[in-house]
């Protein structure tokens, strides 16, 4: 690689972060967590977020855990999407969560999920248990920005699943809902709790909810990006 990665440096520009994101396509985990001087783990049970990380620190990620995009200053989400031999991703991709309590007036257009998916970087990485961590190598960066009938549909999906939130309906939430956004608990256990709204507008302890993009919709994002290449 033509420049050695550190964690500080920050990608300036689009093109500068899209250049840097190329240059580590084809390498493996092992090459890149090399590089940067980091450990590997032996699998992801314990390390779940670990993918993640390396590509982060690689990027020059900034926003860490805070509720932004992982590139503010360019306008860009980051999101490491794992995939099989056919391309296909594996998983579900997490986008925010979703404000269960003071959410009246909330719109659409200032949403977190509308500002997450403003524009993303989506990194593809080999993600089948089979193959270990080490040798999964990283694919071709795609930047995305939804067009206007994607919009309308995740659009209409937010709509739907806030009502259930803002009207006390919590408990009816399911993750059938939704044609390409779900909403799903988001916590490390069961046993993780935050305040909701209940189905006579008191507060309730209730599971943290996430919004998430189907494996359907993302697998689009990626054929696109493969047909137009």
């Amino acid at each position: 690689m033509p420049n050695k990665i550190t964690e500080s440096s920050i990608p300036q520009s689009e093109t500068e972060l899209l250049l840097r994101a190329k240059s580590i396509a084809g390498l493996t985990f092992a090459e890149l967590a090399a590089e940067l001087n980091l450990p590997i783990p032996r699998d992801l049970k314990r390390n779940k977020g670990w993918v993640g990380m390396l590509i982060e620190i690689a990027l020059g990620a900034s926003a860490g855990s805070k509720p932004e995009q992982d590139f503010a200053h360019l306008g860009i989400e980051l999101k490491t999407i794992p995939i099989n031999s056919q391309g296909y991703p594996l998983e579900t991709t997490f986008v925010s969560l979703a404000p269960l309590i003071q959410n009246s007036g909330v719109d659409w257009q200032h949403s977190h999920v509308r500002q997450k998916l403003a524009k993303v970087l989506w990194i593809p990485v080999q993600g089948e248990r089979a193959l270990p961590l080490a040798e999964r190598r990283i694919g071709q960066p795609i930047l995305w920005q939804p067009n206007a009938e994607q919009e309308y549909r995740l659009q209409k999906d937010w709509e739907e699943l806030m009502d259930y939130i803002v009207l006390g309906k919590i408990a009816q939430i399911n993750a059938k809902i939704g044609e390409i956004l779900q909403l799903r608990p988001k916590g490390a256990n069961n046993r993780a709790q935050t305040k909701g709204i209940g189905k006579h507008g008191e507060i309730i302890d209730t599971l943290p909810l996430g919004f998430y993009l189907r494996k359907e919709f993302t697998a689009q994002i990626l054929q696109n990006f493969l047909h137009n290449n």
